[in-house]
């Protein structure tokens, strides 16, 4: 799902990167006013977790392979704003560090990944966690809002490339999203592992 450079026009990458610097600008300020002493080595941790998570690939089908993507795990944990900032955070350090996303498609990376998988995967899960009423409601809703979240950021991405004219709707929509519903069950599958691990060992670690 990282967008690589010149797969995007400037029609998308220049509003992408403005929606995702006022977003950002907007998640620092939010943060700043609710920081906590235990907050700032706990995105920490979970920017070295997520970073290093995302280097190891799982298989999905027909050749391709899937990476944890972490914006749901990482606002259960930390909040939709501070895990939108640590997602953006791992996002830029692989695009400097590694190529893995263009520089000029990183604001719609952050877009897709941060805000639409992050935030928006976010107040699914608050959704879903209302819905349900038993004691596993956490770790349901975790599960089932990281796996949508994935669909959802995909299928942002897939519209990017077609109102760039890199691939039409009806071509790119079914393959990002074809594939991505896989690599949502893999990124369920760890969500629900690690949020149930902290609900069990530090419940009060869980936004």
């Amino acid at each position: 799902m990282h967008i690589p450079d010149g797969f995007l026009a400037a029609n998308t990458w220049v509003p992408t990167w403005v929606i995702s610097i006022g977003g950002i600008g907007y998640c620092l300020k939010k943060v700043s006013n609710i920081l906590k002493d235990k907050m700032i080595p706990l995105m920490g941790v979970m920017s070295a977790f997520i970073f290093a998570a995302q280097m190891l690939n799982f298989p999905v089908a027909g050749g391709t392979s899937g990476h944890l993507l972490g914006g749901v795990l990482a606002a259960v944990l930390l909040g939709p704003c501070a895990g939108a900032i640590v997602i953006s955070i791992v996002l830029l350090a692989q695009c400097l560090i590694f190529q893995d996303g263009g520089l000029t498609a990183l604001g719609a990376n952050i877009f897709n990944m941060s805000f639409i998988g992050a935030v928006g995967g976010y107040y699914i899960y608050s959704f879903i966690r209302k819905l349900i009423g038993d004691k596993k409601r956490v770790v349901i809703a975790a599960g089932i809002s990281a796996w949508l979240s994935v669909v959802l950021a995909s299928s942002m991405c897939a519209i990017e490339l077609a109102i760039s004219g890199t691939s039409p709707l009806n071509i790119a929509l079914p393959a990002m999203v074809g594939v991505h519903v896989l690599i949502g069950i893999g990124e369920a599958v760890i969500t629900c592992l690690v949020v149930g691990f902290v609900v069990k060992v530090r419940p009060d670690l869980i936004y």
